[in-house]
């Protein structure tokens, strides 16, 4: 992120004859920026922050927040314009989750509001002044009946089709003025409690994204970004390929994404790095009766890319029918079975070192991991947290 200037300064230098020495000095400081890349964050300004999912079948009590900084109990539905519980569990989940603070006590505890299922009115309640102050003033409510540190925004997507959301062209700058007056209701909230009060999004990772918000104007109104790196290739190709690579692909004939590229996008229009959380999967997606050319690799299939949890690609991996394959230009693991034509793009501690290296590199604002009862044995918890120290 440091570009210096130097092209401009340089003849002056000369043409004076002093400063030679500090010239020198500073060049040599820029090769060494550009050599050894980014300046690293300070590890304990880190975030590591896992989403839970209410709707899975897990206690929230086996979470382990000493590896956590920030938790995100997923989701809230919106009803008639306010953001509601609808589950008959997610009252003592919530709970659970508040009790860990026991153990951790700078935990911070947020909800969700939203996702891919629950995001059909956010267009609605974003599209008008009063609209968006119900809905404020709900998600304040809301925060206070649970006591949670927070509250995070999953709108799949602004401006585009998602599972069957109402979406309209206004939607780029109605977000931005919803995340505006949720501040705002969350400050006022905040003086008299004597708190901050959290605001952040989970963003998409792909240029659409990018074209139908205004991050770098919203980003204003948020603590931070939660981008979700992963499902490039997803639940509706029926084409192989890497969900949650870090690196562009050599090999890739298609049209693919990378979580570096995500990252730059996210930088170009704006936010901060310090700002952008890394979204990382503790899920694999799997695809059936593919091509058997290349191990599968970028390859057709009678299947979309379905998820498969963590734990159970461990378990498919003992039926010995497994190649463990690796992307070494897109920084990504794949597995494929040549005896029953069966093609996963997963996520393993390999991947998750070359990710947490990465966002330390670059200054970015930590890593965020969808979702803790994917990944039973915290296999790759524990990776991500050592990657991170």
């Amino acid at each position: 992120m440091l570009q210096l200037n130097l092209i401009n300064t340089t003849s002056k230098f000369i043409k004076s004859g002093v400063c030679l020495l500090m010239f020198s000095a500073l060049l040599n400081c820029e090769n060494k920026v550009e050599k050894e890349g980014k300046v690293e964050a300070p590890v304990e300004n880190l975030k590591l922050i896992g989403y839970v999912a209410g709707y899975e079948d897990f206690d929230p009590a086996q979470v382990d927040a000493k590896k956590l900084t920030h938790i995100n109990y997923a989701f809230a539905n919106i009803v008639q314009g306010i953001p509601k519980f609808e589950l008959a569990v997610d009252s003592s989940k919530i709970e659970s989750l508040m009790a860990l603070k026991s153990k951790k006590s700078d935990l911070k505890v947020l909800y969700s509001v939203g996702g891919w299922v629950w995001s059909d009115q956010f267009s609605h309640v974003a599209a008008s002044e009063s609209a968006r102050q119900i809905f404020a003033n709900g998600c304040v409510s809301l925060l206070k009946k649970h006591g949670f540190d927070g509250v995070d925004l999953d709108w799949e997507y602004p401006g585009q089709r998602g599972e069957d959301n109402a979406f309209r062209p206004s939607d780029k700058e109605n977000f931005t003025l919803l995340l505006k007056t949720i501040r705002e209701a969350l400050e006022i909230q905040g003086k008299t409690d004597n708190k901050h009060y959290l605001l952040t999004i989970a963003s998409g990772a792909d240029q659409a994204y990018i074209d139908h918000t205004q991050l770098g104007k919203a980003q204003e109104y948020l603590d931070f970004i939660n981008v979700m790196c992963y499902d490039y290739y997803h639940g509706w190709h029926y084409q192989t390929g890497h969900h949650a690579n870090l690196n562009p692909s050599y090999s890739e004939k298609f049209e693919g994404n990378s979580g570096k590229q995500a990252i730059e996008r996210h930088l170009k229009a704006g936010v901060p790095a310090n700002k952008l959380v890394m979204g990382i999967p503790f899920y694999g997606r799997m695809w059936e009766k593919v091509n058997p050319q290349n191990n599968g690799l970028y390859q057709s299939a009678m299947s979309t890319g379905m998820i498969v949890p963590y734990w159970d690609i461990v378990e498919k991996i003992k039926s010995g029918h497994f190649k463990e394959l690796y992307d070494e230009s897109a920084k990504a693991s794949y597995l494929w079975n040549a005896k029953d034509s069966v093609f996963i793009s997963w996520e393993t501690p390999k991947d998750i070192e070359a990710k947490a290296q990465f966002i330390k590199e670059n200054g970015l604002g930590g890593a965020m991991f969808w979702e803790y009862s994917l990944d039973n044995n915290q296999k790759l918890l524990n990776a991500l947290f050592k990657g991170m120290e």
